[in-house]
């Protein structure tokens, strides 16, 4: 799927700003060709839930209404009109003018509608229905609980089986765009280190089986290097400046489409000339082996909640690239395009998740386990089988030409422990590789139940990202048993998979910024700093550690819980991005390895 973009064949309108809004509370529903009766202001893009005051506000579980007024001039019906979402947290029921114009299930990718026989010229009334329960068929998990107390109604709560907030609405931008009716429809792209590239153009419409194409690549700096002709093919360069953290060199393809009419459609889309390699039990860019640094993040703002915010997108960069970061994982949902394509040109490295967190029959909305069950079944109880593989190639098809992605995630701390994990998993990890033009590698981030001598998909992943708190949620204030318990467990994952890359995808300690203790109690920024620096140095002993990413980049919102004080506090950085002590120490280290990898 394209991302949307001005051409000088294509025009492009944002349908952000402020829309009307109303939740719905049972009894009559809005008819969706009417305007909606006393509705509320709410802006879009953004998560609806800390807009407005009030618990039940917050946190409302099921179904709430946007609706907006667009116009539609006659130059744009002359053309093909496509309504476009970037995101809908998690289902989408859209209708134009009273007309359904479809539904879509998902929260984290986008979808839209051609409208073009849809729209009439003038005033259309658009209206969103948006429920945003999460159960045992939708990714990420959750669960609907009923309870009744004496004297009261049933109350529904629905529970996630994640620890971050359930944050819910049209989350990232919309937009209107058009195109000739004969058009691009899709665009596949790689370059290779030793200059060769090749692409794959996808059309649509009336003429397309006649339509003539012919394909220009530009260098960084603009200029022409390559011309060439026909919905797909192969050529090399001579000469290209390679993709990479220091130096993100992007070249973009231009494809022209000519159609017999005498119409044509234009796009261009950036790429990068890198490959992606496993080998010595290392992640190899171009070859050389890379040490991830960085961050499990989230796409979380005060206020805005998930809702896309390019304003922090930007500082969160300016961020990793102080603290001498080159990677984070995008946890635990694909982020916005804006994102990845800041990425790809500030040279961040990105390991792309599907949004599949909470498969686990027995999580709490902590992320832990729950203390009662048997903690079986699991892949007997979630039905997400199928849904999954929809964003598995949702999540390709949006990324795939991305230079910045070098590794996909399916998963985040599922079951991988139970019998019928590796049933599960198989087919997901072939199909993404399968998917991707490029056959990235591919994992799933496994957490402490699943043990080297428990897990049951190690084999099928190319690199073991594993997330520990060894140090917190057990053996807590005893760092040197913390370390030696780490140390052990990765020692034993080598020993079962000696030829495969492991990386630390999470591990951390809550810390309330500004709480200190001289004798670094839990909670303590010193003890966060000496928790880091004790699982460094387990790092820096063993040659198979590929990377190492802290958990969290920055505090965040999660369900309430006596575990939570206001979210979870595990952030390097506060919400509001200020540093805490262990900032200084990351740093330290960071630009020291860095400097070491530049010979400096």
């Amino acid at each position: 799927m394209l991302y949307p973009q001005m051409t000088q064949t294509r025009m492009k309108f944002s349908l952000d700003g402020i829309w009307d809004f109303t939740l719905l509370k049972g009894g009559e529903e809005p008819v969706p060709g009417m305007p909606l009766h006393t509705p509320i202001p709410m802006p879009v893009p953004s998560s609806y839930n800390d807009i407005y005051q009030g618990r039940n506000f917050r946190d409302h579980v099921g179904d709430m209404v946007y609706q907006r007024e667009l116009i539609v001039s006659p130059a744009m019906k002359e053309n093909r009109l496509v309504l476009r979402f970037g995101s809908v947290t998690h289902k989408a029921k859209v209708y134009l003018n009273g007309i359904l114009l479809g539904e879509h299930k998902g929260g984290f990718l986008p979808f839209e509608f051609d409208i073009t026989d849809t729209a009439q010229e003038g005033a259309n009334l658009l209206t969103v229905f948006v429920n945003n329960i999460v159960d045992n068929t939708t990714l990420p998990a959750g669960r609907l609980v009923r309870q009744a107390f004496p004297g009261m109604p049933e109350e529904v709560h629905n529970l996630p089986n994640f620890d971050f907030y359930n944050y819910s609405g049209i989350m990232r931008p919309v937009c209107l765009y058009t195109t000739p009716k004969t058009y691009i429809e899709d665009i596949v792209v790689q370059g290779k280190m030793d200059g060769t590239f090749s692409w794959h153009i996808q059309t649509g419409g009336e003429a397309m089986d006649t339509a003539r194409i012919s394909v220009r690549i530009l260098d960084p700096k603009g200029s022409c290097v390559f011309e060439g002709a026909g919905s797909e093919g192969a050529d090399r360069l001579t000469q290209v400046l390679l993709w990479d953290t220091e130096h993100p060199n992007l070249y973009q393809i231009e494809v022209l489409l000519a159609a017999a009419d005498g119409t044509t459609d234009c796009y261009r889309e950036h790429f990068g000339f890198r490959e992606v390699s496993i080998k010595d039990c290392r992640i190899c860019l171009n070859g050389k082996p890379v040490y991830l640094r960085g961050f499990g993040k989230h796409e979380d703002t005060p206020v805005n909640g998930r809702g896309f915010n390019q304003v922090y997108n930007v500082k969160d960069i300016a961020l990793l690239k102080w603290i001498g970061a080159n990677s984070f994982r995008t946890s635990h949902y694909p982020y916005s395009e804006e994102m990845l394509d800041l990425c790809d040109r500030e040279g961040i490295l990105i390991i792309d998740e599907a949004p599949a967190v909470g498969l686990h029959s027995h999580f709490s909305a902590t992320g832990m386990l729950d203390a009662s069950g048997d903690h079986t079944g699991t892949w007997e109880y979630m039905k997400t089988a199928k849904h999954h593989r929809d964003v598995i190639r949702g999540m390709v098809a949006r990324d795939k030409n991305h230079p910045c992605v070098i590794l996909w995630s399916v998963a985040n701390e599922p079951a991988s422990e139970e019998e019928g994990a590796k049933e599960y998993f198989e087919p997901l990890l072939n199909l993404i590789r399968q998917e991707d033009p490029q056959h990235r590698p591919a994992t799933l981030v496994t957490y402490e139940g699943s043990s080297p001598e428990k897990c049951k998909v190690a084999e099928l992943c190319d690199v073991l990202v594993i997330n520990r708190y060894r140090g917190w949620y057990d053996t807590e204030g005893n760092l040197p048993g913390a370390a030696a318990l780490l140390k052990d467990e990765l020692e034993r994952f080598h020993k079962r998979c000696p030829d495969t890359p492991i990386m630390l995808g999470e591990y951390g300690a809550d810390t309330i910024a500004g709480m200190h203790d001289i004798n670094e109690g839990l909670f303590s920024e010193e003890y966060q700093t000496a928790f880091l620096k004790a699982y460094s140095q387990v790092f820096d002993e063993l040659p198979y550690i590929t990377g190492e990413h802290i958990w969290n980049f920055a505090d965040f919102a999660t369900a309430e819980n006596i575990k939570r004080v206001q979210g979870n506090k595990k952030g390097i950085f506060t919400r509001t991005r200020e540093p805490k002590m262990a900032a200084f120490f990351i740093k330290e280290r960071w630009n020291k390895m860095k400097e070491k990898e530049n010979g400096i």
